[in-house]
């Protein structure tokens, strides 16, 4: 131990000495010689002086105490720094209007950790241990099981084909399987990319079906190479098959009726079932049809062409025209412009090495429309896919692959969109109309795909990068309120963009005016926890979008006031377990939205992740005060639209036009009658002078 310093080792009662001490004054600072004149001496100099006891006149600390003083003494002064900056934030949580919270409707407890929800029709898929179930979405009760894996279903799309849906799993070994489900039949069509082998066995990564569920299409990986295979669905086959089984079913195997896992609690609500559903494995079904292979395009190298003529003899017809691959440069360029590159910011570059990022895809299928090139021979029927757009990961370009073409076709783009910058993050709206491209740099490019032009460009703020993009269903604020308008609307969108600063904006754009973008919420600085994971529109509410945030808060946001309507929340004793990360689904054609929560009080003395009780909560839009006039008064008719002059934008263009020009009309019309008025009040005044004058 270190010797106790003379100041610590004084007698507590201090000797006789320091007892005959007297209080001195000393001052703050430096001494100054006071000006002569007592009234230029300062009025705050009775500050600058401190009263000093005898006894605090000590002197100072030797080393290491005067160190560990000034330690102790930083921690003290942090450390109240931590409890004011608390405090202060405590203060302003009590003083900010919290909304108002609301709790579940239904709850599906289940004793298996669910991973994924898809809802279609009437019906909510869940993936979870070894397959799917089947739910019904207004009672949640549950309806079938199908687990027959051994390995959990990690993500799970349900696409409606009318009267008939179309499933897609994928497992934890990345093998995609397409299920059929038909009235009271569960059919499987095939495992797309299982393998015998399993050393070469394929991963799928994305899968995408078009609207309509006429076309679907894969991003698999496996043996360090990545690839898109497309296939074409025979979805009128399948009808004609599950309506006319005997020409498909095998006569060795008998048809297996429904029957509970017993690992899942059959209660009284199991066992009340709507419908009774079979699973027909002994009905076989067309296999979709494989159409085309798509690869990332090749890096760019060096030519190998001798002429400028040989490279447009490349391009043909101008397809593929943008690309980067056909052009003149030599390899002895390419080295020489990156040596260049390389003196000039070596500074930058030594020390610093990015590893390569394995080239993904994002793709999407699109309608037949003015700014698709497709060959006059070739006729695609209405609001069926006919090109599907593809970008990979650190590429400029936007492909175009038409989809009327056969295997033995060659897979060349039939058109290229370069952008300025490499595409980061690309979305299609649900009626497929819009497209939006936002690349690295923060620039959103907006296309109306249905009239074939751009509605414009607009950047992010600075430092401000998109995460993801979430489309609108265009709503007009009539009196107030949010409102969809009645009839068809035209080159008008709205959609969400969630930053990667976790700030969320919102893009406006019409045919004739420029993009506008609003602030919604502003990026988190001091509540971190506040910063928002994940978004989702609600179709049934106008202008109004789910926010999740990473402390497990869910709210709904009206984006065009902009203000939060209501919270929701389940039950005190649940929680989301991944808050940065929700499993969650919202309808697209009824008011309601589905969320997972686990309880925490058993989640440690669970002994495996699947033994932890889960539940499934039924949120419902319309069975909320607050929410149930705006879920069901949200239309406005086409009549008050056109009627009402706040909404010119709504308006086709020739109508526009033609009421631009009746306004001209009447307002010259009324100048006119004005006009004549003046002169007549005039003519009369005048007489009236004149006879005044006369008798005079």
């Amino acid at each position: 131990m270190f010797p106790a310093p003379p100041s610590v080792m004084t007698s507590p009662k201090g000797s006789r000495a320091q007892k005959l001490k007297l209080p001195t004054l000393t001052r703050k600072g430096t001494l100054e010689v006071p000006s002569p004149t007592e009234k230029d001496w300062s009025k705050d100099d009775e500050e600058d002086w401190v009263f000093k006891g005898p006894d605090q006149e000590q002197d100072s600390l030797p080393q290491p105490y005067r160190m560990i003083n000034k330690l102790v003494n930083f921690l003290f002064d942090h450390s109240w720094e931590i409890i004011e900056e608390r405090d202060a934030s405590r203060k302003a949580e009590l003083s900010r209007i919290q909304p108002t919270i609301y709790p579940p409707l239904l709850e599906s407890k289940l004793n298996k950790m669910p991973n994924c929800m898809a809802i279609s029709q009437d019906y909510v898929f869940i993936g979870g241990t070894k397959g799917f179930s089947i739910y019904n979405l207004y009672n949640a009760k549950r309806i079938y099981v199908w687990e027959k894996l051994k390995v959990d279903v990690t993500y799970i799309w349900a696409t409606d084909l009318g009267s008939e849906i179309l499933i897609a799993s994928v497992d934890e070994m990345g093998i995609i399987r397409l299920f059929y489900f038909y009235k009271d039949g569960l059919y499987l069509i095939k495992a797309i990319n299982e393998a015998d082998d399993t050393s070469k066995q394929t991963t799928c990564i994305k899968v995408e079906i078009s609207e309509g569920g006429d076309f679907a299409a894969f991003l698999l990986q496996g043996a360090g190479d990545i690839w898109l295979d497309v296939y074409k669905l025979p979805k009128e086959s399948w009808l004609k098959e599950v309506e006319h089984p005997q020409l498909t079913i095998n006569p060795k195997k008998k048809v297996r009726q429904l029957q509970l896992n017993t690992l899942d609690p059959v209660t009284a609500d199991n066992l009340e079932m709507d419908i009774n559903i079979s699973f027909r494995g002994d009905v076989k079904l067309s296999l979709p049809v494989y159409i085309m292979k798509i690869k990332p395009p090749k890096p760019v190298a060096g030519t190998t062409f001798k002429s400028p003529l040989e490279v447009f003899a490349k391009v043909e017809d101008c397809c593929g025209l943008g690309s980067g691959q056909n052009h003149f440069i030599k390899d002895s360029q390419w080295e020489r412009q990156a040596a260049i590159f390389n003196a000039t910011f070596r500074k930058y570059l030594d020390g610093e090495w990015e590893e390569e990022l394995l080239s993904m895809a994002t793709f999407h299928f699109l309608l037949p429309s003015c700014i698709i090139a497709m060959p006059v021979e070739v006729k695609s029927p209405p609001g069926v896919a006919c090109v599907i757009g593809v970008h990979w990961t650190g590429s400029h370009n936007f492909f175009l692959y038409s989809l009327n073409r056969t295997l033995k076709d060659k897979v060349d783009p039939e058109g290229v969109w370069p952008c300025a910058a490499p595409i980061a993050v690309s979305q299609l709206s649900c009626c497929c109309s819009y497209l939006v491209l936002a690349c690295e740099d923060g620039v959103l490019t907006l296309w109306d795909l249905a009239k074939g032009l751009s509605l414009g460009v607009i950047a992010l703020p600075e430092r401000c990068f998109c995460q993801s993009i979430h489309f609108l269903k265009y709503f007009l604020v009539h009196k107030g309120q949010n409102m969809y308008p009645e009839g068809p609307v035209k080159s008008q969108m709205k959609c969400v963009v969630l930053c990667t600063d976790a700030s969320l904006q919102l893009v406006a754009a019409t045919e004739t005016q420029r993009p506008t973008l609003s602030v919604l919420v502003e990026r988190p600085v001091k509540h971190l926890d506040e910063a928002i994971c994940a978004v989702a529109p609600v179709q049934a509410l106008p202008g109004m979008v789910l926010i999740f945030s990473s402390n497990g808060s869910v709210h709904l946001m009206d984006v065009a006031k902009p203000q939060i309507v209501c919270a929701f929340a389940p039950p005190r004793s649940y929680h989301l377990a991944v808050p940065w990360k929700p499993v969650f689904v919202v309808s697209l054609h009824h008011p309601c939205f589905l969320l997972r929560g686990d309880h925490p009080d058993e989640i440690g003395s669970a002994s495996q992740a699947e033994d932890i009780p889960n539940s499934i909560f039924y949120f419902n839009f319309e069975a909320y005060p607050l929410l149930e006039q705006i879920s069901r008064n949200c239309t406005i008719p086409q009549a008050n639209v056109l009627d009402d002059t706040t909404f010119p934008q709504v308006l086709p263009l020739e109508e526009r036009c033609e009421n631009f020009f009746q306004k001209r009309f009447r307002k010259l019309v009324k100048n006119k009658v004005k006009e004549q008025e003046y002169w007549t009040r005039l003519q009369r005044y005048s007489s009236l002078l004149q006879r005044e004058n006369l008798n005079k």
